[in-house]
């Protein structure tokens, strides 16, 4: 977990960085320091620190010997997308189809897609973070 206090400095220097009008800046600094008593900053630090515990799991899944645990999340993003796709084409050919059944498919696909993809991105940006430091 990342300290706070880093985080704040960080901010400040990327703010610095991105402002170039003092001004501004100073608003964009002071923005920071209320999400800092908000406590809007705490909660960015446990969503890093989740991504970090996600993929120390995923790594574990790589470095197990069953066959299982390292493919279960794919499979079951294949199986998702495969079902909700067939219930797409089925309510194109007027058959049916439950919504209910069709929004939960959509919401988990939406869960597991954005594990995949979204907690990939935040991962590549810690890393950059850590190996500049």
């Amino acid at each position: 977990m990342i300290p706070i206090p880093a985080l704040l400095s960080v901010g400040a220097k990327l703010i610095d960085k991105f402002f170039p009008d003092a001004q501004a800046a100073e608003q964009a600094k002071l923005k920071l320091l209320e999400m800092q008593q908000n406590g809007e900053l705490a909660q960015l630090n446990a969503d890093v620190s989740e991504q970090e515990e996600l993929t120390k799991r995923l790594q574990a899944d790589m470095s197990s010997d069953s066959w299982l645990s390292k493919n279960i999340r794919p499979m079951t993003l294949v199986f998702i997308l495969i079902t909700y796709t067939a219930f797409g084409l089925m309510s194109a050919w007027d058959i049916e189809v439950n919504n209910n059944y069709v929004e939960l498919l959509g919401q988990w696909g939406m869960l597991i897609m954005s594990f995949y993809f979204g907690g990939r991105t935040l991962e590549k940006i810690i890393g950059m973070k850590k190996g500049k430091e």
